[in-house]
């Protein structure tokens, strides 16, 4: 049996080995630590990327909740105007029939009357329908039809 000598080293060499033994060993546990840190940031990350997510699901919810809301009102406001509208036009035809009606009686009876012009509120929104009278309440305001006889 042949024997190969070990190679001599000096202990300053094998200090020296130990040494970089040893940084290899510290480098290594630091760089797991900083995996496991960077591991944890990124679970951090995603966990609030997924808090963020259900929230804004949520707000999206309720905006969406809203939008439903305001679009049932406008369909309810706008049917009702329809309404109103039609009604002012029905109003306003009756109106002009009366009117003419008086002017007959004027040209028949031979005397002269005071017949207003039948403003167009459809026309004319900005119009107040009784600008003469102060507006004390909501339905507190009623034109008033005159008519006076000249003799």
């Amino acid at each position: 049996m042949s024997s190969v000598p070990a190679p001599q080293t000096s202990g300053s060499e094998e200090d020296a080995q130990l040494i970089v033994d040893e940084r290899k060993r510290k480098r290594m546990l630091s760089n797991r630590e900083s995996a496991r840190r960077s591991r944890m940031r990124k679970q951090q990350h995603l966990d609030d990327l997924l808090s963020q997510v259900a929230q804004l699901k949520e707000e999206n919810g309720q905006i969406l909740m809203q939008v439903n809301l305001f679009t049932e009102q406008y369909v309810r406001l706008e049917s009702e105007n329809t309404v109103l509208r039609t009604q002012v036009m029905e109003l306003t035809d009756r109106l002009r029939s009366l009117n003419s009606v008086l002017h007959l009686v004027e040209e028949l009876s031979g005397m002269a009357m005071d017949i207003p012009e039948i403003p167009d509120p459809i026309l004319k929104p900005w119009q107040l329908p009784c600008p003469a009278q102060p507006i004390i309440g909501i339905g507190e305001c009623v034109p008033v039809l005159k008519v006076q006889f000249i003799v």
